[in-house]
């Protein structure tokens, strides 16, 4: 008794061990999140009802564009308008009149589908808008096939896959010779991200869902996959959860708020103003929201992991802090991280907005009414609501991590 009444007066400022009792709370949170999002998830899943194709991705019989893969045989300076421009070729092409405007026919291989081998001719007038094809490149083209049973090709797009797949590629193998197992992990969390976006997020707004619930449920689901399995489970990354889902709550009010307050249609985004015209049930306020809930994502999941390490890494270096001094020396570092992640947020977007801006610069308009118009005001609350969110994101981590601060018995999970 002696000895251990010494003991408890020789670290009198040491953190106390983690209680069962705050141990039980802190799974008790996450526990009844999971089930609010499992649940949510269950009530807002998208029926498996079809959307009509929207008309600029239709074909000719209103089904979906039929792309193939083709490569470029060559390419000249010749008459437009070409008989066999389009057509199926299993002969050379047919001159153009002689006399008409001038178009570079590029002769085509296709390389993919049912005319796999033969050739096509297409014609490109003048403008800077037309793709510039030259010989060996590989291109994707539109299939059309007629009620007559007749197939014709366009130009599509250039092939990108191979170059995209190769990026992909050592994109993992980087990330997996630095980080090992734990980069192997993130990339599974990515993985999960983006099943979690293309069957539920995105089927759940096709078919009205509200946005708040869906991009919420949908992020959360993301966390949890993203958190655990990019860092493991333990005290620290259940401190990081804890605060990234405070903080994406607070994240998808402010945003809700903003653009209320702001008058925000989305409408002057191009993509979203097509969506506006073909998927009229779709809520373009409610897209333009999830969007800004989910953008919040990476951003907070970065700090509230890298404070939660912090502070599990102070409470490791000395034994004998308090959770007090723990909370003061990770908010020093939080202070710096929130600085430079603040601009690096601003400057993403703005980099996003270079072609606007660009517009903008030239059109004789006032700072102040450049800045009020939707598209740039988009840009700028999606950058304060990121903003604010990322500050407030700092210290209530900090704030649940300083409590789970268990050196002792943390040590070990700590150094995973």
């Amino acid at each position: 008794m002696t000895h251990s009444h010494r003991h408890s007066h020789a670290l009198p400022h040491r953190a106390a061990p983690l209680g069962a009792l705050a141990a039980k709370v802190v799974v008790g949170i996450l526990v009844a999140v999971s089930i609010a999002v499992i649940a949510g998830a269950a009530m807002l899943w998208p029926s498996k009802q079809k959307a009509d194709i929207p008309l600029p991705f239709q074909n000719a019989s209103g089904g979906a564009v039929t792309t193939e893969s083709g490569h470029v045989l060559s390419t000249q300076l010749a008459s437009c308008g070409s008989p066999s421009a389009g057509r199926v070729l299993i002969a050379p092409p047919a001159p153009a009149p002689v006399g008409g405007p001038q178009c570079v026919a590029a002769l085509i291989t296709v390389d993919s589908g049912p005319n796999a081998g033969a050739n096509t001719l297409l014609e490109f007038g003048p403008g800077s808008d037309q793709p510039h094809l030259a010989a060996g490149q590989h291109i994707r083209i539109s299939r059309q096939v007629d009620q007559a049973g007749s197939t014709s090709y366009a130009f599509y797009d250039f092939e990108r896959r191979i170059p995209l797949m190769g990026l992909a590629l050592t994109f993992a193998v980087v990330v997996v010779a630095v980080a090992r197992w734990r980069g192997l992990r993130a990339l599974a969390g990515v993985v999960v991200a983006f099943v979690v976006l293309v069957l539920f997020l995105l089927p759940a707004l096709l078919n009205g869902a509200p946005a708040i619930p869906v991009a919420l449920v949908a992020s959360a689901a993301i966390l949890y996959a993203v958190i655990y399995l990019a860092h493991g489970v333990s005290l620290r990354t259940s401190a990081a959860l804890l605060g990234t889902l405070a903080s994406l709550l607070l994240a998808a009010v402010m945003s809700w708020g903003a653009i209320q307050i702001t008058h925000l249609t989305g409408l002057s985004e191009e993509q979203t103003a097509e969506v506006s015209a073909y998927l009229g049930h779709v809520s373009i306020s409610g897209l333009l929201l999830a969007g800004f809930i989910v953008g919040s994502l990476g951003v907070l999941n970065d700090v509230t992991v890298t404070q939660a390490s912090t502070v599990f890494e102070l409470a490791e270096l000395d034994e004998s802090a308090s959770r007090r001094a723990i909370f003061a020396g990770a908010m020093r570092v939080g202070c710096d991280h929130i600085a430079s992640t603040v601009y690096t947020l601003v400057l993403a977007y703005a980099g996003s907005a270079l072609p606007l801006l660009l517009l903008f610069s030239v059109a004789n308009r006032s700072l102040g009414d450049v800045l009020s118009t939707e598209s740039v005001s988009i840009e700028i609350v999606r950058s304060a609501v990121g903003g604010i969110a990322l500050a407030l994101s700092v210290p209530l981590t900090t704030f649940v991590a300083a409590l789970l601060t268990n050196p002792r018995s943390e040590s070990s999970l700590a150094r995973r």
